[in-house]
Protein backbone atom coordinates (compact mmCIF):
# COMPACT_ATOMS: atom_id res chain seq x y z
CA UNK A 1 0.00 0.00 0.00
CA UNK A 2 1.46 3.68 -0.84
CA UNK A 3 2.30 5.59 1.66
CA UNK A 4 -0.04 9.06 1.50
CA UNK A 5 3.21 11.56 2.23
CA UNK A 6 4.91 9.98 -0.81
CA UNK A 7 2.20 9.64 -3.14
CA UNK A 8 1.19 12.87 -2.81
CA UNK A 9 5.36 14.54 -3.22
CA UNK A 10 4.88 12.54 -6.57
CA UNK A 11 1.59 13.84 -7.74
CA UNK A 12 2.70 17.61 -6.90
CA UNK A 13 6.13 16.68 -8.91
CA UNK A 14 4.17 15.55 -11.86
CA UNK A 15 1.94 17.95 -11.93
CA UNK A 16 4.19 20.46 -11.91
CA UNK A 17 6.48 19.04 -14.54
CA UNK A 18 2.93 18.76 -16.78
CA UNK A 19 2.76 22.36 -15.84
CA UNK A 20 6.07 23.54 -17.41
CA UNK A 21 5.06 22.11 -20.84
CA UNK A 22 1.75 24.66 -20.19
CA UNK A 23 3.36 27.46 -19.33
CA UNK A 24 4.27 29.69 -22.32
CA UNK A 25 6.13 32.24 -20.10
CA UNK A 26 8.65 29.92 -19.44
CA UNK A 27 9.77 30.08 -23.18
CA UNK A 28 10.25 33.34 -23.12
CA UNK A 29 11.95 33.75 -20.16
CA UNK A 30 14.58 31.32 -21.06
CA UNK A 31 14.88 32.51 -24.66
CA UNK A 32 15.39 36.26 -22.64
CA UNK A 33 17.87 34.86 -20.12
CA UNK A 34 19.70 32.95 -23.00
CA UNK A 35 19.83 35.72 -25.56
CA UNK A 36 21.33 37.79 -22.59
CA UNK A 37 24.21 35.24 -21.95
CA UNK A 38 24.72 34.86 -25.52
CA UNK A 39 25.27 38.51 -26.51
CA UNK A 40 27.26 38.97 -22.85
CA UNK A 41 29.66 36.10 -23.91
CA UNK A 42 30.40 37.25 -27.41
CA UNK A 43 31.31 40.59 -25.93
CA UNK A 44 34.20 38.63 -24.27
CA UNK A 45 32.05 38.69 -21.10
CA UNK A 46 31.53 36.58 -18.18
CA UNK A 47 28.89 35.41 -16.36
CA UNK A 48 28.99 35.11 -12.35
CA UNK A 49 26.59 32.72 -10.79
CA UNK A 50 25.25 32.95 -6.76
CA UNK A 51 22.87 31.03 -4.00
CA UNK A 52 22.25 29.55 -1.02
CA UNK A 53 21.98 25.71 0.21
CA UNK A 54 20.54 23.60 -3.11
CA UNK A 55 20.70 26.84 -5.25
CA UNK A 56 24.35 27.33 -4.59
CA UNK A 57 24.61 23.51 -6.04
CA UNK A 58 22.64 24.36 -8.73
CA UNK A 59 24.84 27.97 -9.23
CA UNK A 60 27.48 25.61 -9.48
CA UNK A 61 25.78 23.13 -11.60
CA UNK A 62 25.44 25.85 -14.18
CA UNK A 63 28.76 27.43 -14.06
CA UNK A 64 30.11 24.13 -14.77
CA UNK A 65 27.90 23.31 -17.97
CA UNK A 66 28.79 26.73 -19.79
CA UNK A 67 32.79 26.17 -18.19
CA UNK A 68 32.97 22.70 -19.30
CA UNK A 69 30.75 21.74 -21.64
CA UNK A 70 26.64 20.93 -21.70
CA UNK A 71 26.47 18.77 -24.64
CA UNK A 72 28.70 19.60 -27.07
CA UNK A 73 32.46 19.63 -27.56
CA UNK A 74 33.78 23.47 -28.01
CA UNK A 75 35.58 25.69 -26.20
CA UNK A 76 35.09 26.41 -22.68
CA UNK A 77 32.86 29.78 -21.65
CA UNK A 78 33.77 32.13 -18.80
CA UNK A 79 31.31 31.20 -16.19
CA UNK A 80 31.82 30.81 -12.24
CA UNK A 81 30.03 30.72 -9.07
CA UNK A 82 30.35 32.64 -6.48
CA UNK A 83 29.90 30.08 -3.80
CA UNK A 84 32.86 27.55 -4.36
CA UNK A 85 35.93 29.60 -3.03
CA UNK A 86 35.87 28.74 1.41
CA UNK A 87 38.35 31.48 1.46
CA UNK A 88 36.88 33.81 0.18
CA UNK A 89 33.14 33.51 1.46
CA UNK A 90 34.73 33.13 5.21
CA UNK A 91 36.79 36.23 4.88
CA UNK A 92 33.77 38.34 3.76
CA UNK A 93 31.24 36.44 6.09
CA UNK A 94 33.40 37.57 9.59
CA UNK A 95 34.29 40.93 8.06
CA UNK A 96 31.50 41.94 6.54
CA UNK A 97 28.55 39.79 7.12
CA UNK A 98 27.01 36.99 5.85
CA UNK A 99 24.68 39.32 3.68
CA UNK A 100 27.58 40.42 1.89
CA UNK A 101 29.15 37.41 0.53
CA UNK A 102 28.20 37.53 -2.82
CA UNK A 103 27.75 41.43 -2.95
CA UNK A 104 31.43 41.88 -2.01
CA UNK A 105 32.64 39.20 -4.82
CA UNK A 106 30.36 41.05 -7.30
CA UNK A 107 32.22 44.21 -6.53
CA UNK A 108 35.37 42.76 -7.26
CA UNK A 109 34.77 40.74 -10.04
CA UNK A 110 31.79 42.36 -12.56
CA UNK A 111 32.27 44.66 -15.11
CA UNK A 112 29.88 46.44 -17.64
CA UNK A 113 28.06 43.73 -19.60
CA UNK A 114 28.92 40.66 -17.53
CA UNK A 115 26.03 38.59 -16.42
CA UNK A 116 25.18 38.14 -12.83
CA UNK A 117 22.54 35.43 -12.36
CA UNK A 118 21.27 35.03 -8.65
CA UNK A 119 19.13 32.11 -7.91
CA UNK A 120 16.89 32.04 -4.92
CA UNK A 121 13.67 30.07 -4.24
CA UNK A 122 11.94 32.98 -2.47
CA UNK A 123 13.06 35.49 -4.23
CA UNK A 124 13.76 37.09 -0.16
CA UNK A 125 17.05 36.00 -0.09
CA UNK A 126 19.71 39.08 1.42
CA UNK A 127 22.66 37.84 0.34
CA UNK A 128 21.14 37.74 -3.08
CA UNK A 129 19.52 40.46 -3.49
CA UNK A 130 22.60 42.71 -2.49
CA UNK A 131 24.42 41.23 -4.97
CA UNK A 132 22.28 41.85 -7.90
CA UNK A 133 22.03 45.48 -6.73
CA UNK A 134 25.85 45.37 -6.29
CA UNK A 135 25.75 44.17 -9.88
CA UNK A 136 23.39 47.04 -11.40
CA UNK A 137 25.57 49.95 -9.85
CA UNK A 138 27.98 48.16 -11.89
CA UNK A 139 26.28 48.12 -15.44
CA UNK A 140 26.00 43.82 -15.38
CA UNK A 141 22.78 42.67 -16.54
CA UNK A 142 21.16 40.84 -13.75
CA UNK A 143 19.04 37.60 -13.58
CA UNK A 144 17.00 36.03 -11.12
CA UNK A 145 15.94 32.44 -11.00
CA UNK A 146 13.31 32.75 -8.10
CA UNK A 147 9.97 31.83 -7.23
CA UNK A 148 6.64 32.20 -5.54
CA UNK A 149 5.62 35.26 -6.85
CA UNK A 150 8.66 36.35 -7.44
CA UNK A 151 10.02 37.98 -4.35
CA UNK A 152 12.23 41.46 -4.23
CA UNK A 153 15.23 39.74 -6.43
CA UNK A 154 12.15 40.05 -9.29
CA UNK A 155 12.31 43.82 -9.08
CA UNK A 156 15.91 44.20 -9.21
CA UNK A 157 16.62 41.74 -11.92
CA UNK A 158 16.82 42.42 -15.34
CA UNK A 159 15.43 39.42 -16.31
CA UNK A 160 13.63 36.75 -14.47
CA UNK A 161 12.52 33.28 -14.83
CA UNK A 162 9.93 33.03 -11.86
CA UNK A 163 9.09 29.29 -10.84
CA UNK A 164 6.13 28.13 -9.23
CA UNK A 165 4.82 28.51 -5.65
CA UNK A 166 5.55 26.08 -3.20
CA UNK A 167 8.65 24.17 -1.24
CA UNK A 168 12.06 25.03 -2.34
CA UNK A 169 12.23 21.53 -3.69
CA UNK A 170 9.98 21.91 -6.01
CA UNK A 171 11.19 25.56 -7.43
CA UNK A 172 14.24 24.31 -7.59
CA UNK A 173 13.08 21.01 -9.80
CA UNK A 174 11.89 23.57 -12.23
CA UNK A 175 14.91 25.74 -12.37
CA UNK A 176 17.25 23.35 -13.28
CA UNK A 177 15.26 22.25 -16.22
CA UNK A 178 14.91 25.66 -17.41
CA UNK A 179 19.06 26.56 -16.66
CA UNK A 180 19.33 23.24 -18.57
CA UNK A 181 17.75 24.40 -21.54
CA UNK A 182 19.56 28.02 -21.38
CA UNK A 183 22.69 26.21 -21.25
CA UNK A 184 21.30 24.29 -24.38
CA UNK A 185 20.48 27.71 -25.87
CA UNK A 186 23.71 29.31 -25.47
CA UNK A 187 25.79 26.43 -26.89
CA UNK A 188 23.43 26.43 -29.70
CA UNK A 189 24.28 29.94 -30.54
CA UNK A 190 27.85 30.51 -29.66
CA UNK A 191 29.10 26.93 -30.90
CA UNK A 192 26.65 24.53 -32.85
CA UNK A 193 25.21 26.54 -35.02
CA UNK A 194 28.80 28.59 -36.12
CA UNK A 195 30.52 24.96 -36.46
CA UNK A 196 32.86 26.16 -33.59
CA UNK A 197 32.30 22.19 -32.40
CA UNK A 198 31.29 18.96 -32.65
CA UNK A 199 27.13 17.91 -31.99
CA UNK A 200 25.85 16.14 -29.08
CA UNK A 201 26.97 12.90 -28.54
CA UNK A 202 25.71 9.70 -29.75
Amino acid sequence: MPDYKAQRGFDELLADRHGLLEAPHYREQVQSIAGAIVRALRDGKKVLWCGNGGSAAEAQHMAAELSGRFLRERPGLYSEALSVNSSTLTCIGNDYGYDRVFARQVEAFARPGDVVIGMTTSGTSRNVVLALEAARERGAVTVAFTGNGGGAVADIADLSLVGPNGYAAIVQEVHQVMAHIVCDLVEQELIFEHGLGSGPPR
